[in-house]
């Protein structure tokens, strides 16, 4: 991915104007990217395809998908591609979903296998119509991956399981490399961002994950109308809770359905935040426009 540099400012402005945020209505320059291209972008399509996998990358629109599936990664969503939520920022498709796939985990590791995958990312839609959240196929997943590539490292995008512990423990017990659950947006925002959500039982996943013994992740969307105050607060709740790791980036409206964008936050106003979040003793931050929860992703287990 090529981001394009704001443009240059020219004769003397005031620091302010430079950070000011780019109200919407139009997507500035800074949140430019290339159109998915390349030998190995058409490779993973290609596995992708064939294993009948879902991607966050393709179901989240995400503006990253050029780049990463260029270099020979992805992030793999498991238990279908409907969610059973309907959080009014994302791009996934809300209804009723189909069975589970028993043959999902063998799937998914036989993909791994073939794409080289050295750091694997995997995510889920929210499986609230079952028992057991999707545990037990989150569980045979890692096992099965691990089992054909056990040099691979993980990363695990967990949804909150409703918080019932026993579910979250079938996850916790497989030790991925990196625990993640995002918070998403700010406490004032949580009820209309993500809709049958709640801010503090995301909170009380990262800590029951902490306790585990597990490295710790979450990630937060600007531009939904929360305030640098808001954002602060929620940077450090997340570090009382004992997030190890932070991702900041900018919200993009997936289709007029969902919610609009505020404001566009400015890569210096990120960089301020990244800055800021390592003073608070986050290990590794991640602010910049276009990142996303798995955005190097492989960094995040150094």
């Amino acid at each position: 991915m090529v981001l394009k540099s704001a443009p240059s400012l020219k004769g003397e402005m005031k620091k302010q104007e430079t950070t000011a945020p780019f109200r919407a209505g139009g997507k500035p320059d800074w949140l430019r990217v290339k159109l998915p291209a390349g030998e190995n972008y058409l490779h993973v399509r290609k596995l992708v395809g064939e294993n009948k996998l879902h991607t966050i990358c393709e179901s989240g629109n995400c503006p990253n998908m050029g780049e990463c599936w260029s270099a020979g990664t992805a992030t793999f969503m498991i238990l279908g591609n409907v969610c059973t939520r309907s959080c009014g920022f994302c791009a996934v498709a809300t209804g009723k979903p189909s069975e589970v796939d028993k043959e999902e985990p063998i799937r998914i590791a036989n993909s791994v296998k073939l794409m080289n995958v050295k750091h694997c990312v995997i995510t889920s839609v929210d499986r609230d119509d079952l028992n057991d959240g999707g545990s037990f196929i989150w569980a045979e997943t890692i096992r099965a991956v691990r089992k054909i590539s056990p040099q691979t490292k993980f990363e695990t995008l967990i949804p909150d399981f409703k918080g019932i512990k026993e579910n979250m423990e079938r996850v916790f017990v497989e030790r991925p490399e990196v625990l993640s659950h995002n918070i998403e947006t700010v406490r004032r925002l949580t009820k209309q961002v993500r809709v049958q959500a709640q801010y503090d039982r995301s909170l009380e996943v990262l800590r029951a994950a902490k306790e585990f013994g597990l490295r710790t992740k979450s990630g937060i969307m600007l531009g939904l109308g929360e305030t640098e105050e808001e954002i602060l607060e929620s940077m450090n709740d997340l570090r009382n809770a004992k997030a190890d790791v932070l991702t900041l980036g900018q919200y993009l409206q997936p289709t007029k359905q969902h919610l609009p964008v505020t404001e566009f936050i400015h890569p210096q106003k990120f960089a301020k935040y990244k800055e800021i979040g390592l003073q608070m003793g986050f290990m590794y931050v991640e602010s910049n426009p276009l990142v996303r929860s798995s955005y190097h992703a492989e960094k995040h287990v150094l």
